[in-house]
């Protein structure tokens, strides 16, 4: 009887430690979904290099996507009412250094002023996602873009706080790949998580931000660009995240549970010894 009382006791000791370690383990839940965005863009933790020079490489077929519709930019001047792209599907990949984020989406035609771009909240200020636009109850920017366009073939690391003040940085951080095949775009885009450069946003493992996605279609028609400028397809802002490295410390509360349970038995099996020899 005593020896099943001893192991009674060790299964609650167990069971304590681990309703304490398990939430502490999954404490990097995403924000509320009534918050500002919803669905989360997640970047993968890898080892070793990431694919950075090969969208088609088939390590981004083995990384899970989200899609996000897209909609014509209608927040500034000379909009645009019907745009090419509707969706967009986005993977992205981290290995603690350096991060890859591909972007997949349909078009037609390759053209030289096809272009992409991902776009960050700097900082703690909320900004909206139209070049962090003072608009409603929002205060504005700043925000950093990561600016790709087909006729040059690389990225340019922009800066903003509103309409107007677009700017390409000092500092330029962000590298770009392009490849058309079949209709279908993927572009990577790559940056260390993190550059000392304030104008930047910093990627902290862990830690969520907001990103947003555009896209223009270069086609030409009529003789003219057909998306330019602020004529674009456009997200609102989403939840983003590098993920962290796993975290090992529940199995230190397992441990430290199962070395509690043992030395709570022997203490009870040695009473019940000297209770039987008084």
């Amino acid at each position: 009887m005593g020896v099943q009382h001893s192991c009674n006791a060790c299964i609650l000791v167990a069971v304590f430690v681990l309703s304490v370690s398990i939430p502490l383990a999954m404490a990097s839940d995403p924000p509320d979904e009534s918050q500002q965005g919803s669905v989360a863009v997640r970047l993968y933790l890898t080892e070793g290099p990431l694919p950075v020079d090969d969208p088609m490489s088939a390590v981004w077929d083995t990384v899970p996507a989200s899609t996000f519709d897209m909609a014509p930019q209608v927040h500034w001047q000379d909009r645009i009412q019907e745009v090419t792209v509707k969706s967009v599907t986005v993977r992205g990949l981290h290995n603690q250094q350096e991060l890859a984020i591909l972007l997949e989406y349909q078009d037609p035609t390759q053209d030289p002023a096809d272009a992409a771009a991902l776009e960050f909240m700097v900082g703690d200020k909320k900004a909206h996602f139209a070049h962090a636009q003072e608009m409603l109850q929002v205060e504005g920017g700043p925000v950093n873009i990561w600016y790709w366009k087909q006729s040059n073939g690389k990225a340019i690391d922009m800066w903003a706080k509103g309409f107007g003040t677009l700017r390409p940085q000092a500092q330029q951080d962000v590298k770009a790949v392009g490849m058309w095949q079949d209709g279908t775009w993927r572009v990577v885009f790559s940056r260390a998580l993190t550059t000392g450069d304030s104008e930047d946003v910093q990627i902290e493992p862990g830690k969520w931000t907001s990103i947003a996605f555009a896209i223009w279609d270069g086609k030409i028609v009529d003789g003219a660009i057909k998306e330019k400028g602020s004529q674009k397809a456009v997200t609102s802002w989403w939840y983003f995240r590098a993920e962290p490295p796993p975290d090992n410390s529940i199995y230190g509360y397992v441990v430290l549970g199962l070395i509690l349970a043992a030395a709570f038995e022997f203490a009870l099996i040695r009473k019940l010894q000297k209770g039987r020899h008084s």
